[in-house]
């Protein structure tokens, strides 16, 4: 990222704040690997960078999170033992978060947790403790979500690394990883210049007067303190009197600064992320006496967003179950097809996937062009017309209709499972 830094800032046209994230494989020499895919020696990353003008950490979207609450466990409530729920205005007006910008990333990484289906009641954002924190840091929050047998773990960590790794680059790599920021207006500022008297460098010099000329132009006022000023000219030093330099003040128009930008970095451990949608959407039941495996992922995560199972493997009921399998394919749903074994077996498998719902093929679609709908958490079926099918499910799996509202309640579902 920090190698392709100055690309970066050429296609951001200069301008900050701007960002880049990349996914891959990271490695660590893990001494003990254990706990799954918890402590692992290589394992997937995703992180973002998100150069910021150090000087203006505020966010234009702020107001769009500031009413968010979150579970905070901060330095103070971890003294207590305990987090303290608050919204993120609040969290950045007491403090609690260093600022907009850092509190903005955090609420966006709250937000995608509970999107893909982290447990909201298992989830909390520790801050880093004083002694734990980067010496660089500004700020630092983990997300961290509690596992069965596991406790909590560290799934995702936002901070604030300030201009740290970019100066250090700069210092390895010797190149300049700076921004030119422009001012709104142009300022007008006097300075105080270096004035080398040329009239005695000329014959005391000759060839090197330019050369040193221009290195007691390129130092400071404060450099030119002391008795005597030395000066590198074609790897010699050259002694320079104080009587051969004068200073004038000038006013100068400034039109812009070079800044090193400050760094908010979100860094998502992507299998630890998987490993507990896992586990928080898991759970098992019994229904008419028979225990069920549920996985009860987001349909934004499921594998398989739709299953399509005509009532029996018939070639009458086969043809139209093939063709809303084909339909569906078409309109970019994820879907399978099954027809092996009873249509409660087949619930059941789609259970233990965690597929959110099953359209299920039988007579009445051939008699009343109807089909039927099963919901994975609640096991309730609608029937509605086959070509309102689809559109219902493009709504049901965006999150904007409501099962109840898609079609008419099937009254006997315990029935239809055996």
């Amino acid at each position: 990222m920090y190698i392709n830094f100055h690309r970066l800032v050429r296609y951001f046209r200069d301008s900050l704040p701007f960002a880049a994230v990349q996914i891959g494989k990271s490695y660590r020499n893990e001494i003990s690997p254990r706990q799954g895919v918890i402590r692992l020696r290589e394992f997937t990353q995703a992180e973002a960078e998100i150069f910021i003008d150090p000087r203006d950490k505020t966010h234009p979207k702020f107001d769009q999170i500031k009413d968010i609450s979150m579970r905070f466990y901060s330095q103070a409530a971890q003294e207590k033992g305990e987090p303290e729920e608050m919204t993120f205005g609040e969290a950045v007006d007491r403090g609690i978060v260093a600022h907009q910008m850092l509190a903005y990333y955090v609420a966006r990484t709250y937000q995608f947790l509970l999107a893909v289906g982290v447990s909201p009641e298992r989830l909390r954002f520790r801050q880093h403790k004083s002694d734990e924190m980067a010496h660089y840091a500004a700020d630092c929050w983990d997300a961290e979500v509690l596992l069965d047998h596991l406790g909590w773990i560290e799934i995702v960590g936002v901070a604030d690394r300030t201009d740290y790794d970019l100066k250090a680059h700069a210092a390895q790599s010797k190149v300049n990883l700076t921004v030119f920021v422009h001012y709104d207006q142009p300022v007008k500022r006097s300075k105080l210049v270096v004035k080398p008297d040329m009239k005695a460098l000329g014959p005391r010099f000759k060839g090197k007067a330019k050369a040193v000329a221009d290195a007691l132009k390129a130092m400071s006022v404060e450099e030119l303190k002391g008795d005597k000023i030395n000066v590198q000219v074609g790897g010699e030093t050259v002694e320079i009197e104080l009587s051969l330099v004068s200073y004038e003040t000038v006013e100068e128009e400034i039109r812009g600064e070079e800044i090193v930008p400050h760094v908010i970095e979100p860094s998502f451990g992507i299998d630890r992320i998987v490993y507990t949608v896992m586990d928080h959407s898991f759970y098992e039941d019994v229904v008419d006496g028979e225990p069920r495996s549920v996985l009860r992922f987001n349909s934004k995560v499921a594998p398989v967003e739709v299953a399509v199972l005509p009532l029996m493997d018939r070639d009458v009921l086969v043809k139209p179950a093939k063709e809303i399998l084909d339909r569906l394919r078409s309109i970019g749903i994820r879907v399978d097809y099954d027809t092996s074994g009873s249509i409660g077996r087949r619930y059941r498998r789609n259970d233990e996937v965690g597929t959110p719902y099953c359209v299920t093929i039988d007579y009445e679609t051939l008699e009343q062009g109807t089909v039927t709908i099963r919901n994975r958490d609640s096991m309730k079926q609608v029937k509605l017309n086959r070509e309102q099918l689809f559109g219902v499910l493009e709504g049901l799996l965006a999150g904007d209709k409501k099962f109840e509202d898609a079609g008419v309640p099937v009254a006997s579902v315990a029935a239809k499972e055996q």
